[in-house]
């Protein structure tokens, strides 16, 4: 095979739709004018930063030192953004951090390390509502945490008996609204009513209205259902099946037979007051109120009866203030949830969740609010894009997209003082 030299295309021209899509939005515009000003002989503004690091997530990149090993032969020839080193980009990540926040709980005895940063907060929610991702007739707002593993030097053991984080997050859809990052000592249900007191305000400060939240069991406290409920309309939490919640089952008389894909289930009702001696005990009794819970039975497999009820099923709880829907209608909108902690598998495995750079929380904090930015922006882009060229499809991950449209040889030509842009292949693009 007989090797000719030629000049320099970059592998990835369908990159500069995507950052002319940016330019298009002014997001180069708004990132500089919202981040802190920077010297003025300062090579790369904010928008050179962001951009780079957003570009590597759309060309199949997991962290940032591929600016120099991998990318920078194809990126740096672009009218649209300056490429700094991966140094540059890290350092000023970093000085966007906010300092990390210590809590103690009432019964505990050690420390939890959170960290916030409400500077990028707002900013993406800001970008949020200048995509227009989000209907804003019926809104609801999905919270959970997730364990993302690391053996960075400030990483706390997990309940799954490994080093790492574990952030809260808050989803709207596809669409992630809210990053608090926490170590891995400080599972989901610690402290949870102040963060979600923190999200909410978030959201409120926005104008998002929540009209309903979903939670899973670790949000089933007393102080975390007062916190939903003051701030959306209904909410839909898994409750956990103690004593209580097991013997208000047991009196349950109406149920209704439905036949599922999953065999014969059993759906039913009852008004329910949780928590009434833990609101003794910490002279809480101001925020009890009754609420429905909603349960799910179906029969073992193995014939062992429950010790409250007398029957061999196994049970599903839901609590919530909805009294409108039907149970079975209750269950099936809670069970949507699903999609929403799949956003988790998308955030660590296509947009750098899994690997984190810095060492310390209040930095990494930042790193995962930007690339929850950089998903925010994919899902716009994918959405516009797939209206504009039939080889794409709304519903793509960002590696078939990059398959499909970023990897386009491409190269920049100067012709009478205009740039113009020459791709390489039989390609239908509409601009």
């Amino acid at each position: 095979m007989k090797i000719v030299n030629s000049v320099p295309i970059s592998s990835f021209g369908g990159l500069n739709f995507v950052l002319d899509e940016f330019e298009k939005l002014g997001l180069g515009r708004y990132i500089n004018s919202e981040l802190p000003k920077l010297p003025s002989q300062s090579k790369y503004s904010w928008k050179d930063i962001f951009y780079s690091f957003w570009s590597l997530f759309f060309c199949g990149g997991d962290c940032a030192e591929d600016l120099s090993v991998n990318f920078k032969t194809s990126l740096n020839a672009n009218p649209f953004v300056k490429i700094p080193s991966p140094d540059r980009v890290l350092n000023r990540m970093k000085s966007l951090a906010e300092p990390m926040q210590l809590f103690d709980t009432v019964r505990g005895q050690k420390l939890h390390e959170f960290s916030m940063n409400n500077l990028l907060t707002d900013i993406n929610l800001s970008l949020i509502k200048k995509l227009r991702l989000l209907d804003q007739s019926d809104i609801t707002l999905d919270y959970d945490n997730t364990i993302i593993f690391s053996g960075k030097a400030d990483a706390k053991m997990t309940y799954k008996k490994d080093y790492g984080y574990c952030p809260g997050v808050g989803l709207i859809g596809e669409t992630v609204v809210y990053v608090e990052n926490r170590n891995g000592n400080s599972d989901a249900q610690t402290l949870q009513d102040e963060t979600l007191e923190r999200m909410f305000n978030a959201l409120s400060a926005a104008k998002i209205k929540i009209n309903r939240f979903r939670a899973d069991g670790a949000s089933y406290q007393l102080k975390t259902l007062s916190v939903a409920c003051k701030n959306a309309d209904k909410i839909y939490i898994r409750a956990r099946k103690d004593q209580t919640v097991m013997k208000t089952i047991a009196s349950v008389s109406n149920w209704d037979e439905i036949e599922t894909k999953n065999g014969i289930e059993y759906y039913g009702s009852v008004e329910f007051i949780p928590f009434k001696k833990r609101a003794r005990e910490h002279k809480l009794q101001h925020l009890l109120k009754p609420y429905r819970l909603v349960v799910t039975k179906t029969k073992n497999s193995d014939g062992q009866l429950d010790l409250f009820t007398g029957e061999a099923c196994e049970y599903n709880v839901i609590i919530t203030n909805d009294y409108e829907m039907s149970n079975f209608e209750i269950v099936q909108f809670y069970n949507q949830r699903g999609a929403a902690e799949k956003e988790f598998d998308v955030m660590k495995n296509d947009f750098g969740w899994n690997n984190m750079p810095f060492s310390k929380l209040e930095y990494n904090c930042v790193y995962l609010i930007i690339c929850a930015m950089c998903r925010n922006l994919y899902g716009y882009i994918i959405r516009l894009f797939s209206k504009r060229t039939t080889i794409l499809s709304p519903d793509f991950r960002i590696k078939k997209f990059i398959f499909r449209f970023i990897c386009i040889p491409a190269k920049w030509i100067k012709s009478a003082r205009i740039y113009k842009l020459k791709l390489y292949g039989n390609l239908t693009f509409q601009t």
